[in-house]
């Protein structure tokens, strides 16, 4: 500190709307007219230092890839996109009343203190104290009420398609899909492929790429569901197929079709008891800024969040109430006089830990992550993984023999490479990220510790780093409401950081898709050259008396 101080000192908390011009001036009033030892700021060092506009810190690939990270940096980046948006609309820039604190701190002499808890350990606890549900109800009401439900319908669609699909593969016969309408299902699909191409050449000289999308999906479909499923006019080309094409072909066409239609009732649920994008528009248009001065953005979403996620309201309002006011204790008990410039939503809390600092928690409750219980997806993961390397390995003692194993996890290793490194080169992935995510599918497919898309991503980082000015970036394309669709996305994947997520995310969804196809699709084609699944489970019997044979004969 500047100056020493003796006896106790005082804090004044002056609570600020970070996007408001009048809170500017309050801040360098009450500064200029208070002259006090420290101005303490709502700020942790990192950004302190890129609001003063130094270098931005590259991230490091440990911190981004590993766990939830890439989680818990999208909802950081969903924050800040939230904040400039306002910020946008009522011409001040984000965090202005602190960069005034700070700069009229220095005008005067005063010394700064940085009060606020580390965003990143803030948002590893956000993350880590929010239940499943929670974090299931988070993101579904983000893609309800920011994305268009359109495209979120396809998207739910196509994941529930790609869990039903190896169902009705399997046991579609009992209840009476068998290959006849697999293969009407199958005729179907080739005619709306084959349609929805040519609507969509055919319509480029005309449309943008949303109505273009729509056009050539929506005549696609009802040429497929009429000529293809109907009349059956794709009949001569499904003949030539082999009936193992038709039954993947026609059982995940039909679990694709259930999802979507699924997914299109949720979505209009979801519009119909106000989750749709058209509330959150009214209600931002409704927004005065003014109500702003008694709330900062994100402890005012936060606010409305704790109802359904209170670990997640907990971690980004009530303990960093209490961590500053911890700092803010620290310093007045040293006698000092205080400024301290805070999000208006973090003053009354604060304000009442001041009164009462006995009420305080420890601070060491305050940082690192939180245990959060019983690591289920990781106790089933691990589970998974068990069974996989046990059916392998009772097989490998069983009679099966080694030519049936080689193709089997020949086929493995294959399948999973090939979607892996397949989605993540076309998300933009270079052919060496892309390869060696793909190489190392097998195996991460299996372990619930690993993903084959840390991997890609370590790749990608040796190319291209990313840093945090990539969310800024980011920010000012998502902004910008006229560019078109396919410019739009172009864009986006020109920001290392979003093409960074989006082929580890393709990475690790290429390698899931490939292992439901496996074991939906291809085991039961060779369970047949194995005596059907009453033949495998006599073979892992006959395995598991092999092995315990071996066992006491070393014995």
């Amino acid at each position: 500190m500047s100056k020493e101080a003796t006896g106790e000192g005082r804090v004044r908390v002056v609570g600020t709307a970070h996007v408001s011009e009048d809170s500017v001036r309050e801040v360098e009033d009450v500064v200029a007219e208070e002259r006090p030892d420290v101005v303490a700021v709502e700020l942790d060092e990192g950004r302190y230092r890129q609001m003063k506009g130094g270098a931005p810190d590259d991230i490091e690939p440990g911190d981004l890839l590993r766990g939830n990270t890439v989680f818990q940096f999208i909802a950081y980046w969903m924050l800040s996109y939230v904040q400039a948006q306002l910020g946008e609309k009522f011409d001040v820039e984000p965090g202005a009343d602190m960069l005034a604190a700070v700069e009229t701190a220095e005008k005067f002499g005063i010394d700064v203190a940085l009060v606020d808890r580390d965003i990143n350990e803030t948002m590893r606890r956000f993350w880590s104290q929010m239940s499943l549900i929670e974090k299931l109800k988070m993101v579904g009401g983000l893609a309800f009420g920011l994305g268009d439900s359109r495209g979120v319908g396809i998207v739910i669609g196509l994941i529930i398609g790609l869990l039903v699909g190896p169902l009705v593969g399997l046991f579609g016969g009992s209840f009476g899909i068998g290959l006849p309408i697999l293969s009407r299902i199958t005729g179907g699909a080739v005619v709306l492929a084959a349609v929805a191409a040519v609507l969509w050449v055919v319509s480029a000289p005309f449309l943008d790429t949303e109505n273009r999308i729509l056009v050539a999906l929506g005549g696609g479909t009802a040429a497929g569901i009429i000529g293809g499923f109907g009349l059956g006019l794709a009949a001569p080309f499904i003949a030539s197929l082999s009936s193992f094409a038709v039954r993947t072909v026609g059982s995940l066409t039909l679990g694709v079709g259930v999802g979507l239609l699924l997914a299109g009732l949720a979505a209009t649920l979801a519009t119909a008891f106000g989750m749709g994008p058209d509330d959150d528009v009214e209600e931002m248009e409704e927004l005065d800024i003014d109500s702003m001065t008694d709330t900062d953005v994100v402890s005012a979403m936060m606010e409305e969040f704790r109802e359904f996620s209170p670990g997640g309201a907990q971690a980004l309002i009530d303990e960093r109430d209490a961590y500053i006011a911890h700092r803010l204790v620290a310093l007045r008990q040293s006698g000092h006089h205080v400024v301290a410039v805070v999000g208006a939503g973090h003053r009354e809390g604060i304000e009442r830990y001041l009164k009462y600092p006995e009420r305080l928690p420890p601070m060491d409750s305050l940082t690192g992550t939180p245990s959060s219980g019983l690591p289920w997806a990781k106790i089933v993961g691990t589970g998974i993984s068990a069974a996989v390397v046990v059916f392998f390995g009772l097989l490998t003692l069983s009679t099966a023999g080694n030519d049936t194993l080689i193709r089997l996890f020949g086929a493995w290793f294959l399948i999973n490479g090939a979607f892996a490194a397949g989605l993540a080169k076309a998300l933009g992935a270079r052919w060496p990220s892309a390869l060696v995510g793909g190489a190392v599918a097998w195996m991460t497919s299996i372990n619930p510790f690993l993903a084959p898309g840390w991997f890609t991503g370590y790749m990608e980082l040796q190319y291209d780093p990313v840093n945090i000015s990539d969310i800024s970036r980011l920010n000012e394309l998502l902004a910008d409401e006229e560019a078109p669709l396919g410019e739009l996305v172009s864009d986006l994947f020109d920001v290392p950081l979003f093409r960074l997520i989006m082929v580890v995310a393709a990475t690790n969804i290429g390698s899931i898709v490939a292992s439901a196809l496996f074991i939906g699709y291809v085991l039961p084609l060779f369970a047949l050259d194995l005596g059907g699944p009453q033949g495998i489970i006599n073979l892992m019997f006959e395995g598991a008396q092999n092995g315990w044979n071996i066992l006491i004969s070393l014995l």
